[in-house]
Formats: structure tokens, C-alpha cells, sequence
């Protein structure tokens, strides 16, 4: 490679230039880098600049050594390992020709010299302490150097030089400890022999290196100068450990060492304030090593608390730190200097506040040690109440100190037995009252005023007492809220609230700095709880109670607190804003009734709809009914069908949406992927074998799984009716004589008195009969239309879960390095729909949406103990598998028919790596008793009458369907458009079952659908279970029901599966010692119903069927024999 030409000299504009572009780093500084191999040349012209005597910029050019160093002083292309050390020496070559040139005042000055020494020590030291070697040579020249521009002593024109020299020293051995030990005896002559003021430099140095060598214990003559100060060599005991020092094998000169601490005892008086606080950081360490009394440096050294430098206070507060027990007894002297300082206004006011804050500090450690010692702070609690003209500063510190002081009188009464006592408590509350007068004016103050946030800084002190975050004893939180200071704190933030709410924000940033602290959150609490209780009875109802808001918004927040007046005094609330409605109210009404229905869905978010749905009820029925606004009416009947309508854990998600508006769907997705782009073929993927790892499950496995459906086609030719039975049609308008105009009148009769429509017999009803078709005309009012309306719905649960390791192969995820032993590496599927659809008569199926889903782990992944926060709905299989990786899944059907059927399924989800994965699952299958329902109770029958009214219902609907005179009766459907009829069929079975495994099957599938209960021996099994409950307890038999029975038996439809007259008489048998009855009554969606009756004996029940649909009965068969003889 050929060598670069050299860089041109550059003058001290383009110093300047050269300087502003490494400074402004980037491209400006690469541009030096990329035309030129600068770094070297630039370093050379550095050094040679400095040289120049027609050079003015040698100060830009040292400080810029010392800034770029890591740059300039870098290993060059060639990659030489000397090559840093080589230019280090160069530029130490350079300080020495710097320093031997005379000083003229113009080109040379004294100050250039010290910087050029500064700078030099600087670079040396940053670049070369983080290696793993001591740079000897580099060592050797710049402290031989520096030796001997302080080898100068008492030499007053460079006096200055010399104590640069002698701090530069100091960094050096501070850097590389024990550098200068050999040469200890030499330092002290210096020490001895200097008289100018450099001598605190020279005592500084000496007494680091003393420092040192007792630190690290090396057994060095102080005295002894065999040693040449120059040529300087570097240790050998440094050299040995490569920057650490080993200890020495003799130990120390104890001797020599006293003897030179008794020389360095006599020199405070020449040292500064700042040099007295080194001086005496260093010494405390060498009398503890030296195993001196601690009394020697406080007789000499005590005397400077009643100097008026901060910084000599602070000397003497460093010692009694280190030294406790040297100063046992003068605690009372040092804390009164401490408070005369504070309160002398001559001072400075930074000196006043490090007064209170050493006070403050002090005082802390003498609690730790011993709290009776802090009896005098509290006797000088007076002292520490602020004056009207201190600055705020100081007034905060003040009142740390009176909340302080509380803290000890607490502390002293509890060790003095005086716990909880009234003196006590009116004590503290006087300290806190009193010290509040000085910033009282936060009481008209803006809320965002510094002696606003003083008073309420105050507050907190007060209210948090002793109980600090290193307290883990919850006990003290505890006593503190018993505590009189808080009820009194409690108090007058209630009377703020009311007095100025304007500082409402104020109080509510102050609980929410207490809420957010694990230790103080149940004060934080208990202020949200004395509002609830206090504030809400004393507030005023008007248009400034909606700066209280914010402080709504956190008793909302807290589940803690019950709503109960927070909803009592939001609707109060509204009912004030619809009074004072009028047209110059503009917008205030929108906006305040927009804030209450925000706290509303606060409430929604942290509360359980049941302890909130009275209350929040009837404010939002009253918002929709009556608040003039139509968006705040809207919106409250949007939260009002959600109370209603959607439990708890959903509508807390539902709410949680974020910036998606309740109630709009977003757009389909096909409209996204209908656009002509390159990734949209690529995003969607259709494994044929999703059902393989993709698994939708039935949570309640059917008992019967019906592989067949009776279907009947129209008996209509030509109709395009769909092929189940629709008995339900619309009811005959009843026309009436009409009078048109004036003079003529059109008769329009009936569709039943029209010529070609046979008469009818005359119908004649008893009040038997009369009675039943009551009961059944209120039952079918109930039952909606599904043609006209919503019809009722069929709801199957079931779980969706899928396998991870088959997930993640089809949407060519990459497996993490520590394969799928943790909770972390799982995949998971988001934005999950699933489709449903059948060809039975089901209806529309809507879908279904689940946001997340954690896939299963492999089998032999351990990952039970590891928590995943997943709010996934509890799975009540009692499988034992983990509820983590399943999500629940309700399929809501509306039957047109109640059959058995087939629920196909297909999915569409998303994966972590943005793939779309669509397919078909295994389907759902429907059976029988999937239809089964209770019967609709009309809205007027009180709980307590539900069994009767059940009871009642079953007599009806079982001589409706049997051979009463109901069969031609038409009755209304709920809508008012349609009508339905009855045509019973009768069926009857026997079942060799006994009668406990009866009662049990009973109870455990078809307990919800009992409607009574017969005999006094069935009716005491029943009762004994504790699983049927709230029914009719019949003792004995009702005549009707021997009456029906009979007329059954002579019924047009028996079917009998009796086979020869001897088992029919062993029936007649058996029913003669029957235990009981059992009255079944099951609604069968969308309008049909099933009966059962079933006559218990010991081994054998009779079966007695009777139902308005006579297709279900094809199913029930099989549905009875795995319901009790499996």
C-alpha cells in the first residue's frame, strides 16, 4: 500500500474548523478521517503547534488532546501494540520541553503550563488504568516530571506550578495505590521544608500516600530517604500484582507511622475548608488502623461546629459519624448549634437549609441507636416552627422537622408505656396545626402553587408518620391509622374538598402517590373510604360538584368501597342537571353528563355487576328516560343493555377496548384481502389437517349420540317451506261490520262463516276445561314468535384448545432454542372466530370471537408451576387439565324444531408471525337433550309461587295432550302475530330399573325440570338427596291422576311393550307398590313441550310420556335407555 502524503500544516483557523467538526461528531468528522491517515500527522502537528511560540491556540489544542484521546492516541493501521505507549512518550516528551521553556507572559504562560501538566496526567490516567499491564515507562517519565517541578520547595515565582504538580501527583497515586511509597520520606521533607501556601498541597499528597500504605498494610520506612527521588523507578510491590498491591509480609511501622500522623495533626490550621474535608477523610481511616482514641480528633477538631463555614460543620458531623462513641453525651450541644444556625437570618440560606438537613439526618441516627437521646429535639420543637418571612425552602425543611418530631414523641411515649394516650395525640396535632399556619395561604393560592404543594408535602409527612418503606411491619400502617394525627389529617382534607375544590386535583395526586406505594396503600384506602363516608353527606349539588370528579373517578376505582352513595349521589346529580336544563345551559349539560357516564363505566370496570346493578340501574334507566342530551341518552342504554345482558368478566373486557367504539363491527376482512397485493397470497394458509390439532370440544358430553334425525319434507307440492313442521301461523284477523260514508253499510264476515266453510259444532266448555285453557293462553303469551321475533335460544358449551408443536409447524413458526419448556415459548393464536353452521333447523348461528389462546404445551414440558396471567373463563369438566390453554366457547342456537343435529365448524385465526390460518374443525353434535329447557315463567308470578305455577302448568299441558277437549283451542304467541295449537300424543314405557339408580339418574339430569314429587316414600328418598328442591311435595296420589291413568290405559295411542297377560298383571303388581311419582315437565324450543310421569316401585318404574310433538318420541327412546339403563 503506498504511503499517504503527509497532512499540510494547519493554521489556527483551521484548528478551529478542525476542533467545531470532531466536536460536532458524524459526517463532519469523518470527512478528517476519509482524505488523509490523519490521526497520526494530527497528533504530530498537535504537538508541534504547542511547541510554536507564533502559536496563539495552544490552550484549544491541549484541551482537545485530552477530549479526543480515546481517538488520537488510538493503535494505528499497521496494528503496532506500541504504538499508543510511543505517542503517550511523545506527548510526555513534549510537557518536559513545555515546561523547561521560559515563561514570557505572551506565547508561555504559568497557566498554560498547569493545563499542559493536567492534561498530560488526565490522558495518561484514562487511557491506561482500564489495561491489564502498568505502563512502567509512561509511569516513570511523567511522575519523574512531576517530581521535579515539586522538588522545589519554598521557590515562590512558580509556587502555583508546584501545587498542580503536587494534585497531578495525587491522581497518579490515587490511580495506582502505593506508586509514590518508596519515596514517602522524601514527600514528608517537602512536607517539612515548604512555607508558602503550596504546603496544603504538599500535606495532601503526603497524607494519601500514608493513606495507602496503611491500607494496604506494606511495611515501608517513612523516615528513611534511601531512595533517590529521581531517576524515579516504579515498585516492585506494584509491579507484582498488575494494579494491585500485595500486602506486606512484615506489616506495618507502627512507629513511623504515629510519629507522621502527629506531624500531620499540626496542620489543619493551614488547610482550607474543602482541603480540611479531604484532609480529615483521610486521616479518620489511618487512626482506626492505628488503633488511636478517637478523643485525640475530637478535642482537636469539635471546636469547628461553631465555625461559620458549612463545610467545617460538616468535618465535624463526618467524625461523630465515624466516632460514636467518642462523642457520647455532646449530642445536645451538636444538635442546638445546628438549630442556632438554622435560625440565625445572617447566614446563608444554603447554609440554614444543610443546618436543618444534618439536624434532620443527625437526628435519625440517634434514633437508631438510642430514642431517648431524641428528647431533646422534641423539647426544641418550638424552635422549628417557620416565621412568616423564611423562604419556602426553609419552611419545608421546618416542617420535615416538626413531622419529625412527631415521629419521636410517638416513639418515646410507646417505650415510655404511654401508648394511645389523649395528651399524646393533642400533642402531635398541635404540631401539625401550628406549623400548617405558615403556609395556610394555599388556602387561596392557585392549585399549581409551590406553597400549595408545600402544605400538601406536609400533609403527607404528617399522614405517613413512622411508618417508612424500610418497615416491613405492617403493624405500624395499621396503629398509624388508629392514630388521632390522622383522623384530624382525614378531616381537614374533607373540609378542603368542600372549602376550595379547586384543589380537588391537588388531594387527588396525593392519594394516588399513597395509592401506588405498596406500604402506604391502605392509607391511600382509608382517605378514598372517609370521603365515601363523609364527603358525599356534606357536598353540594351544583355545577362546581364536577371538579369533584376526579376524586370519583378513584372511589370508583376502588373495590374496596361500596357505590351505593357514589350512585345515590351521581343520580341526584343528574336529576339536578335535567332540572336546570334550559337553553343558556349550552354544552355544560353534555359535557357533565358525559363525565357521570364515564364514572359509570369505571365502576363496570373495577365492580361486580351485582353489587352495582340496583344502583347503577336506575341512574342509567333515568339518563335514558329523561337527560335532554340524545348522545348521553344513547350512551347509557348502551350501558344499561350491557349491565343487563353481558356478565361480569366479558363486559369488563368489552370495556377495555381501547380506542374501538363499543358496538361498531370492524370491517370484513374480506374487503382487505380482495386487494390486489403481493402478500395477501401469501399471509393465508388452509392446512387440510387443522382438525388434527385444533380441537373444539363439548364440555357436557351428550348421552346419546343420535347419528340419524327424523326430517319430514313439506307435505305442500310446489312450496318452498323448509322441511320442518311449521305449526305456528299467523292468526285470522277478526273483521268487524264496517259503516261507510253515511248511508251504506258493507257486512264482511269471517273466514268461518263464508259459504264453502263447513259449520262447526258448538263447543261447550266446563270450568274445568275453561281453567286449563287459562292456564295454557298465559303460558303461550310467554313464548316468543321466532318468525316476528327473537326466538328462544339453545346454548351448548364447549372448549377450544389447540397443540403446539403441529401450530407451529403449518405457520412455519421457528421453534425458540430452549424448545417449549416455558410458558414464554408457547404460541398462541389471537383474534380467533369461529363460524357455525348446520343444515338442521337451527337458525343463524352467530359466531364466536376469542382475543387470545395459549397452545397446549408438549406432554413432557413441566410447565405447572409457571403463572400466566390469562383471563380465560374456568373450564367445569373437572378434566384437571389446565384451564391456561383452553378457552370456553357457547354455541347459540335457535331451533325451529327440537332434532338432533350435526354444528359444522370452521376457524380463522392469526398467529404470532402475522399467518392467517383457516379450516375446518370437527363438528358439534346436537342432541335431544340439548333442547331441553325449563318453561317460561310469566313476568307477574313471585319466586315463591314458581312451584305452583310449574305444578299447574304440568296438569294443563298433560290433559291438553291426553283425550281433554283442547285439541281445536288456538293460542296467541308472544307478538301478538301468531298462534299455535295442541295435538298430544301418548306414549308409555317400562323400565326395569330400581328405584335408588332411578332417583339418582334423576337428580343428576333432570332435577331442574322437576316439577313435583308424589308418595311418602319417594318424596322422603328425594328429600334426603338435597338435590331437588323448591317444588311441590304431594304426600298421597290425587284422584285425577288414578283418572287419567285409566283413561290412558283405554287410549287410542298405548304403546306397550308388554308382550303376554301374565307380565301386564305383574305391572298391575308392581303399580300397586309403588313408591311415588315423579311429574317431569321439559320445554322443548320453539314452542313444543315433553311430560313425563314416572311411577316408582322398588325394581321397575312406569313411564308415562305425553307430548305436543310427536317426532320427539323417535329420540326419547334412546335417550331414556342411556338415562337409566346404562
Amino acid at each position: 500500500m503506498s504511503d499517504k502524503p503527509p497532512l499540510k500544516l494547519l493554521s489556527a483557523q483551521e484548528w478551529e474548523t478542525l476542533i467545531e467538526d470532531f466536536q460536532f461528531g458524524g459526517a463532519r468528522r469523518g470527512k478528517w478521517n476519509a482524505a488523509y491517515a490523519i490521526i497520526p500527522s494530527l497528533l504530530d502537528q498537535a504537538l508541534s503547534c504547542i511547541l510554536r511560540r507564533d502559536f496563539s491556540s495552544k490552550l484549544s489544542i491541549i484541551l482537545f488532546l485530552e477530549e479526543f484521546a480515546d481517538s488520537l492516541f488510538g493503535v494505528d493501521d499497521d496494528g503496532e501494540s506500541n504504538s499508543r505507549e510511543n505517542s503517550l512518550l511523545r506527548v510526555i516528551d513534549t510537557l518536559r520541553s513545555f515546561l523547561q521553556t521560559p515563561v514570557d507572559g505572551v506565547s508561555v504562560g504559568i497557566s498554560l503550563k498547569e493545563q499542559m501538566m493536567v492534561s498530560v496526567t488526565s490522558i495518561l490516567i484514562s487511557l491506561e488504568t482500564c489495561s491489564d499491564r502498568i505502563p512502567v515507562r509512561l509511569l516513570e517519565g511523567l511522575v519523574e516530571l512531576l517530581l521535579m517541578v515539586v522538588n522545589r520547595p519554598n521557590h515562590g515565582p512558580d509556587r502555583q506550578i508546584r501545587v498542580v504538580a503536587c494534585e497531578c501527583l495525587r491522581e497518579l497515586e490515587q490511580a495506582y495505590p502505593c506508586l509514590l511509597s518508596e519515596i514517602v520520606g522524601h514527600l514528608w521533607s517537602l512536607c517539612q521544608n515548604e512555607r508558602t501556601h503550596a504546603c496544603q498541597s504538599y500535606i495532601l499528597l503526603f497524607t494519601s500516600v500514608v493513606r495507602n500504605i496503611v491500607a494496604h498494610k506494606l511495611s515501608v520506612s517513612i523516615l528513611s530517604n534511601s531512595v533517590p527521588l529521581v531517576p524515579f523507578s516504579v515498585p516492585q510491590v506494584l509491579l507484582s500484582g498488575f494494579g494491585s498491591v500485595k500486602e506486606g509480609s512484615a506489616g506495618l511501622n507502627f512507629k513511623e507511622l504515629r510519629r507522621a500522623l502527629a506531624f500531620l495533626l499540626e496542620w489543619p490550621q493551614v488547610l482550607t475548608p474543602c482541603a480540611m474535608m479531604e484532609f480529615l477523610a483521610m486521616i479518620m481511616p489511618v487512626a482506626v488502623a492505628l488503633e488511636l482514641q478517637a478523643s485525640m480528633l475530637k478535642v482537636q477538631f469539635f471546636g469547628m461546629i461553631y465555625s461559620f463555614d458549612p463545610m467545617l460543620c460538616h468535618v465535624v458531623l463526618m467524625m461523630y459519624s465515624q466516632f460514636l462513641d467518642a462523642f457520647d453525651g455532646q449530642e445536645g450541644e451538636i444538635a442546638r448549634r445546628l438549630m442556632l444556625v438554622s435560625r440565625e437570618t445572617q447566614h446563608s440560606l444554603v447554609f440554614r437549609l444543610l443546618a436543618l438537613h444534618w439536624l434532620l439526618g443527625f437526628n435519625e441516627l440517634l434514633l437508631k441507636r438510642d430514642a431517648r437521646k431524641t428528647k431533646s429535639l422534641v423539647d426544641m420543637n418550638l424552635n422549628f416552627y417557620p416565621s412568616v418571612f423564611d423562604p419556602l425552602a426553609l419552611k419545608a425543611m421546618k416542617l420535615d422537622m416538626l413531622a419529625f418530631c412527631s415521629v419521636c414523641l410517638d416513639i418515646i411515649n410507646i417505650e415510655t408505656g404511654l401508648v394511645g394516650g389523649e395528651s399524646n395525640g393533642k400533642t402531635v396535632v398541635k404540631l401539625f396545626q401550628d406549623g400548617l399556619v405558615s403556609v395556610s395561604a394555599f388556602k387561596w393560592l392557585p392549585a399549581e402553587s409551590t406553597e400549595t404543594a408545600l402544605a400538601f408535602r406536609t400533609f403527607r409527612k404528617f399522614l405517613i408518620g413512622a411508618s417508612s418503606h424500610s418497615d416491613t411491619d405492617p403493624s405500624t400502617t395499621r396503629t398509624l391509622m388508629e392514630s388521632t394525627i390522622f383522623h384530624t389529617v382525614q378531616g381537614m382534607l374533607v373540609d378542603v374538598i368542600l372549602q376550595c375544590q379547586r384543589l380537588v386535583p391537588v388531594i387527588v395526586a396525593l392519594i394516588d402517590r399513597l395509592l401506588s406505594c405498596q406500604k402506604h396503600q391502605w392509607l391511600g384506602e382509608r382517605l378514598l373510604q372517609t370521603f365515601d363516608e363523609h364527603l358525599f353527606l356534606k357536598v353540594k349539588i351544583d355545577y362546581k360538584l364536577v371538579t369533584c370528579f376526579p376524586m370519583f373517578d378513584r372511589i370508583a376505582e376502588n373495590d374496596t368501597i361500596p357505590p351505593r352513595r357514589l350512585l345515590e349521589l351521581l343520580t341526584s346529580f343528574m336529576v339536578f342537571l335535567v332540572d336546570k336544563h334550559g337553553p343558556d345551559t349550552g354544552l355544560k349539560t353534555w359535557s357533565q353528563g358525559s363525565k357521570v357516564l364515564s364514572i359509570c363505566r369505571t365502576l363496570l370496570l373495577h365492580h361486580k355487576s351485582s353489587r352495582l346493578f340496583l344502583g347503577l340501574s336506575r341512574l342509567l334507566a333515568f339518563a335514558c328516560l329523561y337527560f335532554p342530551d340524545l348522545e348521553v341518552r344513547d350512551n347509557a342504554r348502551i350501558y344499561l343493555r350491557m349491565l343487563i345482558c353481558v356478565p361480569g368478566n366479558k363486559l369488563r373486557n368489552m370495556l377495555n377496548l381501547g380506542e374501538q367504539y363499543l358496538g361498531i363491527s370492524p370491517s370484513p376482512p374480506t374487503s382487505y384481502f380482495n386487494v390486489q397485493s403481493p402478500r395477501s397470497s401469501h399471509n393465508v394458509k388452509t392446512p387440510r389437517n387443522i382438525s388434527s390439532f385444533v380441537h373444539l370440544e363439548r364440555l357436557i358430553p351428550l348421552l346419546v349420540k343420535q347419528s340419524w334425525s327424523l326430517s319430514l319434507s313439506s307435505f305442500t307440492i310446489g312450496s318452498n317451506k323448509s322441511g320442518y313442521i311449521e305449526d305456528i301461523r299467523d292468526a285470522e284477523p277478526i273483521i268487524e261490520e264496517e259503516e261507510i260514508g253515511g248511508d251504506s253499510t258493507i257486512q264482511i264476515l269471517p273466514e268461518k262463516d263464508r259459504i264453502d266453510h263447513p259449520p262447526e259444532p258448538l263447543r261447550v266448555m266446563d270450568s274445568k276445561i275453561s281453567e286449563i285453557l287459562g292456564r295454557l293462553r298465559r303460558h303461550f303469551s310467554c313464548i316468543p314468535d321466532f318468525r316476528n321475533m327473537a326466538g328462544l335460544k339453545v346454548r351448548i358449551s364447549c372448549s377450544l384448545r389447540f397443540e403446539s408443536e403441529p401450530f407451529n409447524r403449518t405457520c412455519e413458526v421457528n421453534l425458540p432454542a430452549g424448545g417449549l419448556d416455558s410458558v414464554d415459548t408457547l404460541p398462541a393464536m389471537y383474534a380467533t372466530v369461529l363460524n357455525f353452521s348446520s343444515s338442521a333447523a337451527y337458525g343463524s348461528i352467530p359466531s364466536y370471537h376469542i382475543p387470545f389462546l395459549l397452545g397446549e404445551p408438549p406432554k413432557n414440558a413441566n410447565i405447572s408451576d409457571q403463572i400466566v396471567a390469562l383471563d380465560i373463563v374456568p373450564l367445569e369438566n373437572g378434566s384437571g387439565e389446565d384451564r391456561r390453554f383452553r378457552a370456553s366457547v357457547m354455541i347459540e342456537l335457535e331451533p325451529r324444531e327440537p332434532t338432533p343435529g350435526l354444528v359444522d365448524v370452521s376457524i380463522e385465526t392469526n398467529a404470532e408471525n402475522g399467518q392467517i390460518v383457516r379450516g375446518q374443525l370437527q363438528g358439534i353434535t346436537v342432541g335431544i337433550e340439548d333442547m331441553f329447557l325449563k318453561a317460561i315463567i310469566p313476568p307477574d308470578v313471585q319466586e315463591d309461587e314458581i312451584p305452583g305455577y310449574y305444578s299447574e302448568l304440568f296438569n294443563a299441558l298433560w290433559e291438553a295432550c291426553g283425550t281433554s277437549n283442547t285439541g281445536r283451542e288456538t293460542f296467541p304467541l308472544k307478538g301478538g302475530k301468531g298462534i299455535a295449537a295442541i295435538n298430544g300424543t301418548r306414549s308409555v314405557k317400562l323400565l326395569e330399573v330400581p328405584a335408588l339408580s332411578l332417583v339418582q339418574s334423576v337428580e343428576k339430569y333432570l332435577a331442574s325440570f322437576v316439577v313435583s314429587v308424589s308418595g311418602e316414600p319417594l318424596i322422603t328418598l328425594v328429600k334426603d338427596g338435597g338435590i331437588i328442591r323448591d317444588i311441590i311435595w304431594e304426600d298421597m296420589a290425587s284422584p285425577d291422576d288414578s283418572d287419567s291413568r285409566a283413561d290412558f290405559e283405554r287410549g287410542p295411542l298405548h304403546l306397550t311393550y308388554i308382550e303376554d297377560a301374565g307380565e301386564r298383571e305383574s305391572i298391575i303388581n308392581i303399580s300397586k307398590r309403588n313408591l311415588g311419582s315423579f311429574l317431569v315437565l321439559i320445554f322443548l324450543p320453539p314452542r313444543f313441550h315433553l311430560l313425563f310421569q314416572m311411577e316408582v316401585s322398588d325394581f321397575s318404574t312406569l313411564m308415562r310420556i305425553r307430548t305436543d310433538h310427536w317426532p320427539c318420541l323417535a329420540y326419547i327412546d334412546d335417550y331414556l335407555e342411556a338415562l337409566f339403563l346404562a
